[in-house]
């Protein structure tokens, strides 16, 4: 244990007599390399109201911490407060105590070597303090946000209208919580409740825009079964019964159950409703051979897949009737879906982007709900043998070789309910690891229907890894390097490469944007002898996207590498990973997964919209966790990827223009430029298995000066103009999880069709 400022502890015993009084460590800088820093002081305190400040450098770029107070008179413990700080940044927070007198006040970092920059404890007042709970809570925490749209002030809301109806115990309650784990803030249920529940006003709305639909096609539900239980096959049934749209019927195929429980319910339900269809086998095949079964019993326009022991939700027909109605060019339809438990609690949803398909390689992203033109079943064969396990996986891969990707759609809404069993792969995917195998084979048996040189292989994060084949003559690949001085890091960063990749046909151009570093400019006269290495001198003003556009013109290379000077190469493989997407011909960018220094989630795709431009897919997720359903460990497609390590094809580069060297210099180009491939028809890939480290942090300047302000507003507002709708419906997102925060957790409202009066006339 370490005494904390011990030189300041007089200092606060006196100045905290009084009313806003500041005790400040300014200035000073503190190194502490020790496995569990904790700081403590006494000092004499007043209730009330107070701010911490405190600013640290360290190699960590976050670095969590714990506040906590222990009065000595009274014995009484305080709940330790949770406060994140960030390198080279002043971190504020509020800080209440309710008792007066000698208080032990304690600081727990979670990293074990930083400099203290900043301190400062400062008493304020209480008018000062619920000011600062209500901005800090409008701006950040959901519900708040929420009131504010519904107040209808725009983006403010004043606090006169908190002041009746919110006291300030609960401000501080909500402000606590913004430091705490999102799910805390937003629970599922809570949102359930406010986003997902039905009243007799909504089922009637819902009724009244059916009866004028403009097709109202009858679906067949199929449900093979096998001695299931008998209570969540009744719930199972009953969910279909309970539907609003009431143009169903439900095909049911026995497996050959043992149990005449179950046969008996079955024919209890088929004799009290005409709707529901059965076949009993007279021997058991599994589920391939029940579930085609079934599909012989099917009379209607679409099928919908529905496992004996699952739920539909009450309005899941409506949305799928809904969808149709408004494009009748569909073929495929799939839909949200979460998890529910013996005892009927929903959990983990599962809120998905629309059609990706280098992320439905990567898991099956359609699965529950999805629902079949029924022709396409049939035209592909229906359900095949010897996929069980994963025959609607293996049955949804066929399907998309017949039909074009805007054929397939997506809708944003939990429609489907997966029970949570010991015997499901809705509780572990390794309850059946004869899924995987199946899975893995049907990936691979349709990539070569496809003609295309790649092969699947099942993960240890449950999903699959499609890798493709590079070609006998490797393509050069121009790795451009924008820098300017930096030495250390340049060299890092080059030294990274020359060592550690495993791809031989490179070469790197480097941009010297300047550099007056004796030491850098050694360097790069040293490095400009190797073969594999150009230094270019380019003096104009810094213009990140010119600089780079006349570096490709003078490539050599078929494909462009974009390379900031603060990576360095973690996996030897990456360039090759890259490269094996890049050359697919319907790829246009394709980004790698970039870690800060302590192994924290730098770079995992971009998200459009969120912080009201764009943001990184959980950033700060540590290694090791896969996100939010494996997507910070799985193949997929994004809107956009970070510039800081982007793959191109030279002659797609080209034809798309370049870098936006005019409207945007500096920020947003390689999201622009992202976007404007994507108009062109290509898609852009991340990739987990080409991983860098990031040393952003070291080279981020401050960007605050007001020629740079100015320059980051133009081209924010570029942004915006272009890119507006695109930037709040990103199609690699889902608009019922947040663009307030980068960890996709829930949006509070989610940003989907509400169904109201004016909506159903």
């Amino acid at each position: 244990m370490f005494t904390f400022l011990s030189k300041f502890i007089q200092q606060w015993d006196a100045k905290f007599l009084y009313l806003n009084d500041v005790c400040c460590a300014e200035n000073q800088c503190y190194t502490y390399p020790c496995e569990d820093p904790l700081f403590t002081l006494n000092v004499n305190l007043r209730s009330g109201w107070y701010m911490i400040e405190m600013g640290i450098r360290s190699p960590v770029v976050r670095v969590e911490s714990l506040v906590f107070f222990n009065s000595d008179g009274q014995g009484e413990t305080f709940t330790p407060l949770k406060f994140s700080l960030y390198s080279e940044r002043v971190s504020k927070r509020l800080i209440y105590l309710t008792t007066s007198g000698r208080l032990s006040i304690g600081l727990r970092l979670s990293a074990s070597n930083f400099e203290l920059k900043h301190f400062r404890f400062v008493r304020v007042t209480q008018n000062f303090a619920r000011s600062r709970l209500l901005k800090k809570l409008k701006a950040k925490h959901p519900h708040y946000r929420a009131l504010q749209r519904q107040q209808g002030h725009g983006l403010f809301i004043t606090d006169n209208a908190f002041h009746h109806s919110t006291s300030t115990q609960t401000l501080w309650a909500d402000y606590c919580s913004l430091f705490e784990d999102k799910d805390d803030i937003v629970a599922y249920p809570r949102w359930i409740q406010k986003f997902d529940y039905l009243t007799d006003e909504t089922r009637k709305l819902m009724r009244f825009k059916l009866n004028a639909s403009e097709i109202k096609p009858l679906i067949s539900i199929l449900m093979p079964v096998y001695n299931p239980n008998p209570v969540w096959l009744e719930q199972a049934i009953e969910s279909v019964r309970q539907q609003i749209y009431p143009n169903w019927e439900l095909c049911i195929a026995d497996d050959a159950s043992s149990d005449p429980y179950v046969h008996s319910m079955l024919r209890h339900y088929a004799e009290i409703d005409g709707r529901i269809n059965l076949l009993f086998r007279q021997n058991n095949g599994h589920i391939s051979e029940a579930s085609n079964s079934a599909l012989s019993l099917v009379k209607g326009e679409w099928v919908a897949l529905l496992d004996h022991d699952d739920l539909l939700a009450e309005h899941a027909l409506f949305w799928v009737v809904e969808a149709l109605n408004k494009n009748q060019s569909i073929r495929l339809l799939y839909s949200d879906e979460d998890k529910i438990d013996e005892t009927g609690n929903r959990s983990d949803p599962y809120f998905k982007c629309d059609w990706n398909q280098d992320l439905f390689y990567s898991h099956n992203l359609i699965s529950h709900l999805g629902v079949y033109h029924t022709n396409l079943v049939h035209e592909v064969g229906g359900f095949r043998g010897g996929f069980e396990g994963s025959q609607d996986y293996d049955l949804a891969l066929r399907c998309i070789e017949k039909i074009s990707p805007n054929q397939i759609c997506h809708i944003p809404r939990v429609l489907y309910h997966w029970r949570i069993h010991i015997d499901s792969t809705s509780y572990s995917l390794y309850t059946k690891p004869y899924a995987l195998v199946a899975g893995e084979r049907a990936i691979n048996e349709h990539l070569a229907r496809q003609g295309v040189d790649a092969k699947a292989t099942s993960t240890n994060v449950g999903g699959y890894r499609v890798k493709y084949a590079l070609p006998l003559c490797l393509p050069l690949v121009s790795l451009i390097l924008l820098t300017r001085n930096k030495f250390c890091l340049l060299r890092q960063c080059i030294e990274s490469i020359l060592q550690k990749t495993t791809y031989p046909n490179y070469e790197i151009i480097v941009v010297d944007n300047g550099s007056d570093d004796p030491e850098t400019l050694n360097y790069l006269k040293k490095i400009s002898k190797n073969p594999k290495i150009r230094v270019l001198r380019d003096d104009r003003p810094f213009n990140y996207s010119a600089l780079n556009n006349a570096a490709v013109q003078l490539s050599k290379g078929e494909i462009i590498g974009l390379i900031n000077n603060d990576v360095e190469v973690i996996t030897p493989e990456w360039l090759a990973e890259l490269v094996s997407h890049a050359l697919r011909p319907e790829v246009g960018a394709v980004g790698a997964r970039l870690w800060y220094p302590d192994d924290t989630l730098q770079h995992g795709g971009i998200v459009l919209g969120l912080h009201g431009v764009v943001g990184h897919a959980q950033r700060y997720l540590p290694k090791g966790d896969c996100g939010y359903h494996g997507r910070a460990a799985l193949i997929q497609s994004f809107s956009a990827i970070t510039g800081a390590c982007m793959l191109v094809r030279k002659a797609l580069y080209e034809v798309v223009g370049g870098l936006n060297e005019t409207s945007l210099q500096v920020t947003c180009n390689d999201v622009d430029f992202c976007l404007r491939l994507r108009e062109a028809g290509y898609r852009t890939i991340w990739t987990p298995y080409a991983e860098l480290y990031h040393h952003e942090s070291a080279t981020r300047g401050v960007d605050e000066t007001p020629e740079n302000m100015e320059r980051t507003a133009k081209e924010i507002s570029y942004m915006k103009e272009h890119w507006g709708d695109l930037l709040q419906n990103d199609p690699a997102y889902s608009p019922n999880l947040t663009l307030d925060f980068e960890d996709f957790s829930l949006a509070w409202p989610p940003r989907v069709e509400l169904i109201t009066t004016d909506s159903a006339n």
